[in-house]
């Protein structure tokens, strides 16, 4: 049976309701499998827009609900997971949280899927390692998501890991997801870097999409359009069939 890979997209930051709930519509007719967008954004410049919080939750359900697309979001804290775990359909944890093990074990014991991101400078083991603090509990539903480490060339914004995915798929029993997104930094690598991650066995791909990039408020670089999306589906169909061949 050919293995479907599946397509998380959506903007780095819900900005609003408007902005969200068209989008979705339009991810929705490509086939998307799921919508992503940021509302705790957590920044390195306190500056940076911080994402809509609270508000952008309802907002992301509200979306869901027009268009049927389950979500997803990043959750940052104990009292955050407390109180949305059970309004969206995967939790994400971000790489800085990797290491935030107390926030790990809180997931460990809701049977709610979590997509935990490699830490920027995290080895494979120490990743593996932070999983096991939330299946150590009832909770076994853990993607692993390789979304680049930190490099020296700064005309990326991370190194995409590729030999990430061959090494998960050897060593634990997690689907791995990629997120070439964050990985490049760069809107005209994502196409790619996809095809790329596909053909290496990934499970999935988050990839951010906003219909307007320019206007984005956060990591409008590395956005693409739903038209660039559209291509890069139709191409990942055909990588699947081979690899699957």
């Amino acid at each position: 049976m050919k293995k479907k890979v599946m397509i998380i997209a959506g903007p780095c930051a819900v900005e609003s309701r408007e902005q969200i709930i068209r989008i979705a519509k339009e991810l929705k007719e490509l086939g998307v499998d799921m919508l992503r967008g940021g509302v705790f954004k957590p920044r390195t410049n306190p500056d940076s827009f911080q994402g809509l919080g609270d508000e952008g939750i309802k907002y992301l359900i509200e979306a869901k609900e027009i268009t049927g697309l389950p979500i997803i979001t990043e959750l940052m804290s104990i009292e955050q997971v407390k109180m949305y775990a059970d309004k969206i359909d995967i939790i994400q944890i971000g790489a800085r949280n990797m290491y935030n093990y107390e926030l790990l074990k809180e997931l460990s014991i809701y049977n709610k899927p979590v997509l935990l991101k490699r830490g920027i400078s995290a080895t494979y083991d120490e990743w593996i390692n932070a999983s096991k603090y939330i299946t150590n509990g009832i909770n076994k539903r853990v993607i692993l998501c390789e979304r680049g480490i930190r490099g020296f060339d700064s005309n990326t914004r991370n190194v995409l890991d590729i030999q990430a995915i061959p090494y998960i798929k050897k060593h634990s029993n997690l689907p791995i997801f990629v997120d070439p997104s964050h990985a490049a930094g760069n809107n005209y690598m994502i196409h790619d870097t996809s095809l790329a991650a596909v053909a290496a066995g990934c499970d999935g791909l988050m990839i951010e999409v906003h219909d307007r990039p320019d206007e984005a408020l956060s990591d409008k670089e590395q956005a693409i359009t739903p038209g660039e999306l559209k291509k890069i589906i139709n191409d990942v169909k055909k990588i699947s069939e081979i690899v699957d061949n």
